[in-house]
């Protein structure tokens, strides 16, 4: 069996503290579960803190400096990790999507982030923050959009939505907004960027009529579950709430159209929102 893949510590900072991290704890002879005993969290967080899954925080980065006997080189450096151009509760769900092998999502509400055009992002965010300046709105939107370079790389993540016909059907910025939105994400699927399911309407009940999924799989840390309520989020690793969610999950592609099935839908729902806008 290989050991676990080194990371480049020039991509990021985050990068650079996970591999030092791993570093050190590997000169101080200790495994991530007796680490992780010293910070009283479990060796599953060490290992997302080594693979740059999680950011450091800086309580975390102060203890690691005492448990490693670094002299305080997480505790200085974890502030360059901590630059973010994104809301504080999303900010480690989309530097854990960065890295991520794996994406399984389930949105019930709207089209993923990784999956809006600009205009539907737009109005998303307009609608979230109804008096906010203009110039706010432009970085929301440019951050959000830029998330979507991780579909760039031929072979990672795999990204598998299943999306609520309801979130097909909420008219959102309009049906100029929509036919483009739907558009957009036909051609991914087509491009077989991604694996895209729907999720009909007349399925009634299902297994996540709660809220939305987000599962993150990755190459050398435990997967993680986005937690996400309206204006805040955390990222959960216990075993038992990931696998609940894996299995909410599994039974809703179970339920879902094709992914053949589903892109013909989405096809038709484009050119019916094209008709529409020309009336």
């Amino acid at each position: 069996m290989s050991g676990p893949k080194d990371l480049d510590p020039s991509s990021s900072p985050r990068a650079l503290l996970g591999a030092e991290l791993r570093h050190a704890r590997e000169k101080a002879g200790l495994s991530q579960d007796e680490l992780g005993q010293r910070l009283f969290v479990s060796g599953s967080f060490i290992g997302q803190l080594e693979a740059g899954a999680r950011r450091m925080q800086p309580d975390y980065a102060r203890m690691l400096d005492e448990a490693l006997g670094t002299k305080g080189f997480f505790a200085r450096n974890c502030k360059a990790a901590a630059k973010s151009k994104y809301p504080e509760s999303f900010t480690e769900a989309v530097e854990a999507e960065a890295v991520a092998t794996a994406i399984r999502q389930y949105a019930s509400l709207l089209i993923p982030g990784l999956l809006q055009t600009p205009r539907y992002a737009r109005a998303v965010f307009r609608a979230y923050r109804p008096t906010a300046p203009e110039e706010e709105i432009d970085e929301l939107v440019a951050a959000r959009i830029d998330r979507a370079h991780v579909l760039a790389d031929p072979t990672k993540p795999l990204l598998w939505a299943v999306l609520d016909e309801a979130a097909l059907r909420r008219v959102t910025g309009g049906a100029a907004v929509m036919a483009e939105s739907l558009r957009h994400v036909a051609d991914l699927a087509r491009e077989h960027r991604v694996i895209v399911q729907v999720l009909p309407l007349n399925v009634g009940a299902h297994s996540s009529m709660e809220g939305a999924i987000k599962l993150m799989d990755f190459e050398d840390a435990p997967p993680l579950v986005f937690l996400e309520h309206v204006g805040t989020g955390r990222l959960e690793d216990d075993p038992a709430t990931v696998g609940r969610q894996r299995r909410a999950f599994e039974l809703l592609t179970a339920c879902a159209l094709s992914p053949k099935d589903s892109l013909a839908l989405i096809e038709v729902m484009a050119q019916d929102y094209a008709h529409e806008e020309h009336r």
